[in-house]
């Protein structure tokens, strides 16, 4: 079912983290394949009339892979915003503190919000949470997000990536997401799957 007052955030699906080196690298990425997946979800929303809204992360003068100096502050392929669409660029965690996200959706009539991205318990999860405590409803698309393993706080990041995968106190990607499912789930939103958003089974 349509609805004007939703829109899809698409968070953070950008090359830099393609790009970027060290721990942790996309080799470790959750969902390598986040940017077709999300894809479906962006199609589906332009087929409802659904507003959607691009969010890419920077780090001005880090001379990273989220420096916009260096090209790389771009959706991976084969996302790209459709005229019309809000493309906005933060440099906080969460895609509200450093924009004028709230403005954009005011001033369109937006209530409602689905949330997807990179990354799971970061970038979106604090997304979802800022958005609920500021009244709108919240769908969060746990398998349109990806992450990677976190390492223990100390540990070791120069060894080499086995080493830090196979390390007990490493967290994994599904622990990552199970623990951000159970945080957020009917406390800040309501955690659904692609294809409940894509069919609409979400609206239920």
């Amino acid at each position: 079912m349509a609805t004007a007052r939703r829109a899809l955030l698409v968070i953070d699906v950008q090359e830099s983290f393609r790009k970027r080196e060290g721990w942790p690298g996309w080799s470790t990425i959750s969902r390598p394949d986040i940017a077709e997946t999300v894809d479906r979800l962006v199609r589906a929303a332009r087929e409802r009339g659904e507003l959607v809204v691009w969010v890419l992360h920077e780090e001005p003068g880090s001379g990273g892979p989220f420096d916009p100096a260096n090209d790389l502050i771009r959706p991976i392929p084969p996302l790209a915003p459709a005229e019309g669409e809000p493309v906005l660029h933060k440099t906080s965690h969460n895609a509200f503190t450093t924009t004028d996200l709230a403005r954009t959706l005011t001033l369109r009539g937006i209530t409602e919000l689905a949330v997807c991205g990179i990354r799971t318990e970061q970038c979106c999860e604090t997304t979802a949470r800022i958005a609920s405590d500021l009244g709108y409803r919240v769908d969060y698309v746990v398998d349109a997000t990806a992450t990677n393993p976190i390492a223990a706080p100390g540990a070791d990041l120069t060894r080499p990536e086995e080493e830090i995968l196979a390390d007990p106190e490493t967290l994994g990607v599904r622990d990552i997401e199970e623990r951000t499912v159970r945080a957020l789930h009917g406390r800040f939103a309501a955690v659904v799957t692609a294809e409940d958003y894509i069919t609409g089974a979400d609206r239920a």
